[in-house]
């Protein structure tokens, strides 16, 4: 650069013309000491220094924060590609262990359903989504000897199947489990709602007590052994449609004990094999048990009941307690049938009515 187009030089003459100049002007003044004038031309001078200083302090502030912004740009360019990067191994990662799920190793299928459920963690974006294929893993059909409908309790339990059954079985109870575990506590607010899709799927042991759920369909399901949703919180509609019925589909003991039903609770021709134990639940939703079947013991105290009920040609065939906590002002009761011989618990507002073969149907007292 030209020393004339330097600013740092044109500072310097400016403040020397202007001490010479002030300073000249001052010494014209018979009052004014040459000590005097050289010090007002020496501030006036230091002024043009002083003002030169700022902007240049000014200039170096603003270049530093372009600097710092073009720095924060390139630290968001990375983070971009970074979590590209990691969407691109999450994907990967993905369609990799999906692909594993078709393994004919049981242990491979297993590792497998663990890769997914640690890509949920890690990315909880693929929660949902994971959830949907471990679901769709439990709707392909299997079949186990034990499942057979002729078979008591006790037979059921000392069964065994062939070693490629008996493997299909851990893997698929690994898949159960898997997706309690992705699932959040009943008690967090703040927790996202998932969803589960497990139509005509067939389930062992299935334990989701003390879970938070969106919404889960269960129609036409198969429920072996026992089925736990004790504590369940569910936000959404819950669907289990005729679970339990036709060949091989059965529902063993079924606990849902002081769950909360904020949504509809669909249980319409459900067949319940076993005990079905319902005590101290809440369905704040639109309720049905129409057409649902009771094999053995019903247990319903202490529920509380705030949307419509129905019990419309619902059958208990075992020792009932229907003692509600609390009934909505719409409850059906269209030929709602028990047996005689067994001991039937009814609130105060109902009661029962003999029939001509030996049952009887519920009620409601008039007046």
């Amino acid at each position: 650069m030209k020393l004339w187009r330097s600013p740092l030089a044109w500072t310097f003459l400016a403040s020397l013309v202007l001490l010479l100049g002030v300073g000249g002007w001052l010494l014209t003044d018979p009052a004014t000491s040459r000590s005097d004038a050289l010090k007002t031309g020496g501030l006036a001078g230091g002024a043009i220094v002083a003002l030169y200083a700022l902007w240049l302090n000014d200039r170096r502030r603003r270049v530093e924060e372009r600097r710092q912004e073009i720095e924060r740009r390139r630290h968001e360019l990375e983070a971009q590609r970074a979590e590209q990067d990691r969407e691109r191994v999450a994907d990967e990662r993905f369609a990799k262990a999906v692909e594993l799920l078709g393994h004919a190793a049981d242990q491979v299928r297993v590792g497998a359903l663990h890769a997914l459920a640690g890509l949920a963690r890690s990315r909880p974006a693929y929660t949902q989504t994971v959830l949907d294929v471990l679901c769709s893993y439990l709707r392909r059909p299997f079949e186990h000897p034990r499942y057979a409908p002729d078979l008591d309790r006790h037979a059921r339990d000392d069964t065994r199947g062939t070693p490629e059954q008996e493997q299909e079985l851990q893997v698929r109870l690994t898949a159960q489990r898997l997706i309690k575990d992705l699932l959040p506590a009943a008690e967090q607010p703040d927790a996202p709602d998932y969803y589960l899709d497990l139509t005509g799927a067939v389930v062992e042991y299935l334990d989701f007590s003390g879970c938070r759920l969106g919404g889960m369909l269960l129609r036409y399901a198969a429920l072996h052994s026992s089925t736990n949703l004790s504590g369940c919180r569910f936000k959404d509609r819950v669907y289990f449609t005729a679970a339990g019925t036709g060949p091989g589909r059965l529902i063993g003991n079924f606990r849902c004990r002081g769950a909360i039903f904020e949504g509809h609770a669909w249980f319409s021709g459900t067949r319940f094999a076993e005990l079905a134990d319902f005590t101290d639940t809440t369905f704040a939703g639109p309720t049905t048990f129409k057409d649902a079947e009771f094999a053995q013991d019903a247990v319903f105290s202490g529920v509380i009941a705030t949307g419509s009920l129905d019990l419309r040609r619902t059958l208990f065939e075992g020792q009932t307690d229907l003692r509600f906590a609390s009934l909505p002002e719409s409850v059906s009761l269209y030929n709602t049938r028990v047996r005689a011989e067994k001991e039937v618990r009814l609130p105060a507002a109902w009661k029962l009515e003999e029939l001509h073969d030996g049952d009887a149907r519920i009620v409601a007292k008039v007046g």
